[in-house]
């Protein structure tokens, strides 16, 4: 190979890794949750030009157990990233923010409250066990009376995998309620009313975010993350309705 063309080669390797803007390429892996949020803190954000994937955490965080090295996973909850960091594949993680969870229903609903989906013939679209906002259901839904628990889950038409698809069965008319975080709805452009849930039933939900081990840019990572407490990305977090991170 000639001198001239090694170094073209270089030239577009070196491109590639800095996105063609002389800024380097930050992937983020993050809760779907996180979309509208991160999105706006991205296109800001100075130090890198950044990229995402939005999917359920649970599925995020197997891809990295996999081999998958994006350069920061931010979860729904706090037990994916610890669970990475005991095996060694994140940096400490810590806890960025917190959310609520609510019963949501479209807007024009006849569904009022959460005795309202324990009727015969009201479908109900929730998360799976394995994705945090399924988890945070199933918590919620321990504390309910035994009656009240088995009328609302024999009402259960789907189980989904993330936020997105619960979403979307809601505005697409294909479910009467499911439980999503209020950011959701904040996100939906008013096609979704939100029912907060009683104090007693309401569980804490936290999100947890880490640099991964092995990534390109751990820097700018750290970057990312230091954002998300103070900077731009605390900005775009509360903006979407996120709350600060809860304390103890």
């Amino acid at each position: 190979m000639s001198v001239r063309r090694a170094a073209a080669g270089l030239a577009v390797l070196a491109l590639a890794g800095c996105g063609g803007s002389g800024k380097p390429t930050i992937t983020v892996s993050a809760a779907a949750s996180l979309k509208k949020a991160f999105t706006a803190y991205g296109a800001q954000f100075p130090a890198a030009t950044t990229r995402f994937s939005f999917a359920g955490s649970d599925v995020l965080a197997a891809q990295i157990e996999q081999g998958v090295k994006p350069d920061v996973f931010a979860a729904a909850n706090t037990k994916l990233p610890e669970m990475l960091y005991a095996k060694g594949l994140v940096e400490k993680p810590i806890v960025f923010a917190a959310n609520q969870l609510v019963l949501a229903v479209p807007a024009g609903s006849k569904i009022r409250s959460l005795a309202d989906v324990e009727k015969r013939g009201v479908t109900l679209v929730i998360g799976t066990p394995s994705v945090p906002v399924g988890d945070y259901t199933d918590k919620a839904l321990t504390r309910l009376a035994p009656a009240q628990r088995t009328a609302i889950l024999a009402n259960v038409k789907d189980r989904e995998s993330d936020v997105t698809a619960i979403v979307g069965k809601l505005t697409q008319g294909a479910a009467d309620a499911g439980f999503l975080y209020i950011t959701d709805i904040n996100a939906a452009g008013g096609k979704l009313w939100a029912i907060p849930l009683p104090s007693s039933l309401r569980p804490k939900v936290a999100y947890g975010v880490a640099v991964v081990k092995g990534a390109g840019h751990p820097a700018q990572a750290r970057q990312f993350v230091a954002g998300l407490l103070n900077g731009l990305g605390r900005v775009g977090l509360a903006n979407a309705g996120f709350l600060p991170p809860p304390q103890g």
